[in-house]
């Protein structure tokens, strides 16, 4: 067994969708950029550079058009809208201290790539640890964070896998629970979800899945797969093996939450340490030009390109002093 976490996707990965933008499109990514800069906070306040740090990251605009439809009035209603949250809930601030004992069980890790080089949060109701609190939404958007620090060059979406072995009605979250989760993963995080899968699964939480229908938008719900073979999206190696794969980790809080804290430059404070400031993916170089000629609303998110894993292509005078994680411990 081992205790190391991935830290990039299998070698030789196709990262996928690789999303190309028409000059009408960019226009449009363009012209919410300038709406979303009237609404930036002032250099005075504190929360300022955390704010224009995430509306400088390449997928940012991308990622709201493409959740509008393009429809720029709507965009600028749901950025508007994340805006907000996001100041109130200060997500890149989230102090590791504050949300550590929430991860003492394993019911949420990070850990592996699919066969499209996104990272995969396995999420395990039956492992629940502690009462109902803000805490958890907290904990789940500390994670949600990291999966995007881990994210490869041009990759901009996730997989949850919800594994409900062992779950009974007491550990499983309630409705309420469940769509406040729902809010912050479709409204904050818009087109950052790019599979939910759900296994082992009771008849006795049939209903859980019935009471939260009505919070799931349509685009979600289509990413949602129940039961899949699992060997289908995620390379064998990178697999858990409690769900078939060859990837026999062992789960230690003390170990996991270091290599994590560690490799994603966390400062105790919440804050980036120095060298860290756009995460770990910075050493990655230049994201692939988002600009196509030939680009159109239909055929954006078909478009891939082949991109080798982020451990591949880092500069190693570019490495930032974190330790290596990819060796068993």
């Amino acid at each position: 067994m081992v205790r190391a976490v991935f830290t990039s996707p299998e070698q030789g990965t196709v990262v996928q969708p690789i999303y190309q933008y028409s000059d009408e499109q960019q226009t449009h990514i363009k012209a919410l950029r300038e709406y979303a800069d009237t609404l930036l906070l002032d250099s005075s306040d504190p929360y300022h550079k955390w704010e224009l740090r995430w509306l400088n990251k390449p997928d940012t605009m991308p990622r709201y058009m493409r959740a509008a439809k393009w429809k720029l009035p709507d965009a600028k209603r749901r950025i508007e809208g994340t805006i907000k949250w996001r100041r109130e809930f200060q997500p890149e601030l989230i102090r590791p201290d504050d949300v550590k004992i929430e991860a003492g069980t394993g019911k949420i890790i990070l850990n592996g790539f699919d066969k499209d080089g996104r990272p995969i949060i396995y999420m395990r109701p039956g492992r629940e640890n502690t009462e109902t609190s803000p805490r958890q939404l907290r904990h789940l958007v500390w994670w949600l964070e990291r999966a995007k620090d881990l994210m490869p060059l041009g990759q901009e979406s996730l997989v949850i896998i919800v594994d409900y072995k062992s779950t009974t009605l007491r550990t499983n979250p309630s409705i309420s629970v469940a769509s406040k989760v729902l809010t912050i993963l479709q409204q904050h995080y818009v087109e950052t979800l790019g599979r939910a899968i759900v296994t082992n699964l009771p008849m006795l939480l049939n209903f859980f899945y019935k009471g939260i229908s009505p919070f799931l938008d349509p685009v979600t719900r289509d990413k949602m797969r129940f039961n899949p073979d699992l060997l289908e999206l995620i390379p064998k190696s990178q697999l858990d093996s409690e769900f078939g794969g060859d990837f026999d980790f062992e789960f230690d809080h003390e170990t996991y939450w270091k290599q994590i804290v560690d490799f994603c430059g966390i400062a105790e404070d919440g804050t980036r340490l120095e060298g860290y400031f756009d995460g770990p993916k910075n050493i990655y170089g230049e994201l692939p030009s988002q600009h196509s000629d030939t680009a159109s609303p239909t055929s954006t998110s078909s478009t891939t390109a082949s991109v080798t894993s982020a451990s591949e292509i880092v500069s190693p005078e570019m490495t930032p002093a974190a330790p290596e994680l990819t060796e068993a411990l």
